[in-house]
């Protein structure tokens, strides 16, 4: 049950808990939280990776902490939709918090291209950061931007599925 289609997440997530969305990178991994009505990603941090033992343990710890019903992964999809090793990598890291870590919150994943790039755009141009508060700030931007995507997705599919008209019995 764990890893589910995004499609099905929200009825995975038990009433009242939170999305974790993540920015899985290779040297960290950006993490932003949704608020409990799933409108709003915040971002909150980075774990900065070592051992998978002790990357599982920090983010345990920040869905007990921050009562996290379910996590949306970034999938780092090539421009042409294709999977690269990226990707399998993000999924791999998935199935270990499943099985190594015993991860019991459903997880999905969230095409995230151009997640990073446009978090750099706008922390260029908009905010006129310098580059070493970017590196800062840009891997949890990216994982709120992937997480409000996938917010913004979630909600178009409710409503979407409150408006089709009722079968006849």
């Amino acid at each position: 049950m764990p890893l589910v289609a995004f499609t099905d997440l929200l009825s995975e997530v038990p009433k009242g808990l939170r999305l974790l969305g993540l920015d899985p990178g290779t040297k960290t991994i950006g993490l932003a939280i949704s608020d409990g009505s799933f409108m709003v990603a915040s971002p909150i941090g980075t774990i900065k990776r070592s051992k998978f033992t002790k990357d599982a343990q920090e983010l345990a710890g920040i869905c007990k902490e921050r009562e996290v019903g379910g996590l949306i992964m970034g999938l780092p999809v090539n421009m042409d939709g294709s999977e690269g090793p990226r990707c399998q990598s993000v999924r791999q890291l998935a199935q270990n918090l499943i099985d190594k870590a015993g991860f019991t919150q459903p997880i999905a994943f969230w095409d995230e291209r151009l997640s990073t790039s446009a978090v750099e755009r706008f922390l260029v141009g908009e905010a006129d950061m310098t580059r070493k508060r970017r590196a800062d700030v840009v891997d949890k931007m990216a994982a709120a931007y992937i997480l409000q995507g996938a917010l913004d997705a979630l909600a178009n599919q409710s409503r979407a599925q409150e408006s089709e008209p009722s079968q006849p019995t």
